[in-house]
């Protein structure tokens, strides 16, 4: 599987307000002296140097590794680093060299009577260029966080950004290696909590969360993150929770890579939440939902996954707009299964609620080698509504909406040749190189792209979109024209037709019915006349 996200290593240095203080950490530093202004006199203790910053200053910390000191804050237990200030606290030379260390030993279990977070962080600090290891949230007023965490007295999360968090514990509580913070270019790997492995309650921009797991005590949900967590530009694989969401439980995903992740019961790539622009690929569930369970998806790709019950791709699934559910596979509903609306969707069978779908396979690239772009002739070009587009770009960062018309799927094709759904154009036969777009095929006055637009059928020249003879009575007028229940029309009235604009709207957002839809104009002035007119309003 091609995959856009990188995690660069290389250290983010920040500005520096003119009028702040620099302080400097060195755990080989032979003659520590306050106030630690250069590297002479650097401290050897991270939280000693931070103590005598002031809003504004940077601390920069030399390689080596910081397993010594601590100092609890807001009855968090003890955290080997402690940021109550708005500063700046930075490596030089980036995570591969610079780590903080709690007091866990890595393979083992709690400690929890000693235990020692590797960093709180409090409102507008900045945490770059470390790796955070070894650290385990305790039993204080905040047992959350092993790897680094915020309180939630703090209004504003402190950034993290740039860090490794592995192998951090949040026994019987969440977010083993992070807790209510802003993490930024991060690896978040190997962490474990009673939900939430990798994360709760945090921003993630660019963050790749793997082999994370929610595994112990009172909650067993979310292997990578957990609650209300949101996600752009990230890669969640191989996490797993022994209940369910082994990708993520609950919140919002946007440009994410979900793969390989597992839940013992439902949601092995997500359970619940809103996933946008993303790829859920190979991820197993040990009941329901292989890809996702009870989730809400727009222009997503759900293939390749597996339910050992039912609902390989999904199950119980809320809205899903613009996607593709194909080739996973369960005992029962290969790829959908339970409720849920499906709208300009790619999947089979054809679900039994919603409109604009269609079964026809998907065409990608290289499905084998977990290359998901479409084909040329893929039937999901075009084939989606705008409507439902949030974003500007697909998951490659490429524009999301290229020949007017959005595409299924994760991934948009950037050179189509023809501007209408080629789902639709397949259907009837038509070629999607552009040739037959602006052809009245069926010669009933209409080209195929007015044809596709009114949702009509363009081999028969009776399936239009007309006016139909209007009826009167005490109500008002009621006004009948041809339709198809995929479509949402607007109406216009006009009483003269030689001012300009002669027309003016009266109703829009009104539902198609199969065959014909009515509209009753209540709101007429007797004397008349009136003229009606009809319009596509969504396709």
């Amino acid at each position: 599987m091609r995959i856009r996200l990188q995690i660069p290593l290389s250290l983010v240095f920040f500005l520096m307000n003119a009028s702040a203080s620099v302080l400097y950490v060195n755990v080989n530093s032979t003659n520590p002296a306050p106030p630690y202004t250069n590297w002479v006199i650097a401290a050897t203790n991270i939280q000693d140097a931070v103590d005598l910053a002031s809003t504004g200053d940077t601390v920069l910390v030399a390689n080596g590794v910081y397993a010594t000191g601590g100092r609890s804050w807001y009855g968090s237990g003890t955290n080997r680093v402690t940021l109550t200030n708005a500063v700046t606290l930075q490596s030089v030379n980036g995570p591969a060299v610079t780590w903080i260390v709690g007091n866990r030993v890595a393979g083992t279990g709690p400690a929890l009577a000693n235990a020692v977070r590797c960093v709180a962080i409090g409102s507008s600090a900045v945490l770059s260029g470390f790796t955070l290891t070894n650290g385990e949230a305790g039993t204080g007023n905040y047992p959350s966080g092993g790897g680094v965490m915020q309180a939630s007295s703090i209004s504003a999360a402190g950034t993290v950004t740039n860090c490794v968090l592995a192998g951090n514990l949040a026994t019987n509580s969440v977010g083993g290696g992070a807790y209510r913070v802003t993490l930024i270019n991060c690896q978040i790997t190997g962490n474990s909590a009673g939900s939430g492995g990798g994360a709760c309650s945090c921003t993630l921009i660019n963050c790749t969360v793997v082999s994370n797991t929610a595994t112990s005590g009172g909650g067993v949900f979310g292997g990578s993150v957990y609650g209300p967590c949101a996600l752009t530009n990230c890669m969640l694989t191989g996490n797993s929770a022994t209940g369910s969401g082994g990708g993520a439980y609950g919140g919002a995903l946007t440009n994410c890579v979900v793969a390989s992740n597992n839940a013992s019961t439902d949601g092995g790539g997500a359970y619940g939440g809103v996933l946008n622009n993303c790829i859920v690929t190979g991820n197993s569930a040990g009941s329901r939902g292989g890809g996702t369970y009870a989730a809400a998806l727009s222009n997503c790709t759900v293939v390749t996954n597996s339910s050992s019950m039912q609902g390989g791709g999904v199950d119980e699934g809320q809205t899903l707009l613009n996607c593709i559910i194909y080739y996973n596979s369960a005992s029962f509903g290969t790829n959908i299964n339970g409720g849920g609306s499906f709208t300009n969707c790619c999947t089979t069978p054809l679900p039994a609620y919603g409109v604009n779908n269609f079964t026809n396979a998907p065409f990608f690239l290289n499905q084998n080698g977990g290359d998901f772009h479409l084909q040329s002739n893929s039937p999901c070009i075009n084939a989606g509504n705008n409507t439902y587009v949030s974003t500007t770009t697909d998951l490659d960062g490429n524009a999301r909406i290229v020949g007017g018309t959005v595409d299924i799927g994760a991934y948009e094709y950037q050179t189509p040749t023809s501007i209408i759904s080629y789902a639709w154009l397949q259907r009837y036969g038509l070629p999607t190189d552009g040739s037959a777009d602006f052809i009245d095929t069926d010669h009933d006055g209409m080209n195929n792209w007015q044809e596709w637009i009114a949702g009509t059928n363009p081999t028969n020249a009776l399936s239009v979109l007309k006016m139909l003879a209007p009826s009167n009575s005490i109500s008002g007028i009621t006004v009948n024209w041809e339709s198809v229940n995929n479509r949402t029309y607007s109406l216009q009235r006009s009483t003269n037709l030689l001012i300009q604009p002669s027309f003016s709207s009266i109703h829009s957002n009104i539902q198609g019915q199969v065959s014909t839809t009515s509209f009753i104009d209540t709101n007429i002035n007797r004397a008349g006349p009136y003229f009606y007119r009809v319009g596509v309003q969504q396709h």
